[in-house]
């Protein structure tokens, strides 16, 4: 399994140049069956990662467009007369898909956005009075452009909650940059242009069932509870993190381990993950201070 998920991490950057952490950060949100959020200016290759994810791992992929004037219709589907049946048919949207890009998320209303909430959350959607089940596997990757961009929603916590890992991929390198400019990759963001899979649905599914039985010995969760509690007894932040954040954190680490190869979660597996997972559920009280991870890993001790 390593190895398949390293051909797929190795694949993705011969299209995103020079962003390894980021990719594995990505292949291990899904490894954990968790919805990733990338937040960064437009051009810096999120919809391409969202395409190579796609591609490498077989799942069937759909896009949703974020706009002013989209409606939660738009997102889960909708009833139509069907004359020839003479009855109502539900037609289903993009969200029944393996794996659905929100893209420019923020740009939609609050209304519009809380639609996903039940999926991300129960994989299912209740449209008319009616429970539709999402099958398995079922994950959302949505971006977002900074929130002092102008025409965008803030999110509320809640929303950013049921994002397991938030992550941001910033301007390429000199050397990656240089290779940009040298080659022609302006084509390469076409749907015809596809990376070839490496795995399937199948198993994606395996993978997230497997994650569960990676190893947490003692020591491993005394450190995991001991960075969730200071989170909540320092003064430094509005609130600290919550059951389901500590929860994401561990799942996380368990993904990240998996993607090495181990069986068993070490500090350094939580330290990885940790930026990704807990950024975008603490507030720090003082703005322009360090992020909340950073202060967390500095007051606790390995």
């Amino acid at each position: 399994m390593a190895g398949t998920l390293d051909r797929a991490r190795r694949a993705i950057g011969r299209r995103l140049y020079d962003k390894d952490h980021a990719i594995r950060l990505a292949l291990a949100c899904l490894l954990a069956d968790g919805h990733l959020l990338i937040e960064d200016i437009p051009g810096v290759g999120k919809t391409t990662l969202a395409h190579g994810l796609a591609d490498t791992l077989g799942l069937a992929f759909s896009r949703i467009q974020f706009v002013s004037d989209l409606l939660p219709s738009d997102i889960l589907g909708v009833s139509v007369f069907d004359r020839n049946e003479a009855e109502f048919v539900f037609r289903p949207g993009p969200i029944f898909s393996e794996l659905v890009l929100a893209d420019e998320i923020n740009r939609a209303s609050p209304r519009t956005q809380s639609a996903l909430l039940e999926a991300m959350a129960e994989r299912q959607v209740t449209i008319e009075g009616v429970t539709h089940v999402l099958k398995a596997p079922f994950n959302v990757l949505a971006t977002q452009n900074p929130v002092d961009h102008s025409g965008t929603f803030t999110l509320p916590d809640s929303q950013l909650d049921r994002f397991l890992m938030r992550i941001a991929l910033g301007y390429p390198s000199r050397a990656a940059e240089r290779r940009l400019l040298a080659g022609n990759e302006l084509r390469s963001g076409s749907r015809n242009d596809r990376l070839a899979p490496v795995a399937g649905p199948n198993d994606l599914i395996d993978w997230q069932q497997a994650v569960a039985s990676v190893g947490l010995s003692n020591a491993l969760l005394d450190y995991l509870q001991a960075l969730i509690e200071r989170s909540r007894r320092t003064g430094e932040f509005a609130h600290g993190l919550s059951p389901r954040g500590g929860l994401a954190l561990r799942r996380a680490a368990q993904a990240w381990a998996l993607t090495d190869g181990r069986d068993h979660v070490v500090p350094d597996d939580v330290q990885a993950v940790l930026p990704a997972v807990v950024d975008h559920r603490l507030a720090r009280r003082e703005h322009g201070a360090a992020k909340p991870s950073a202060h967390l890993l500095a007051v606790v001790d390995v």
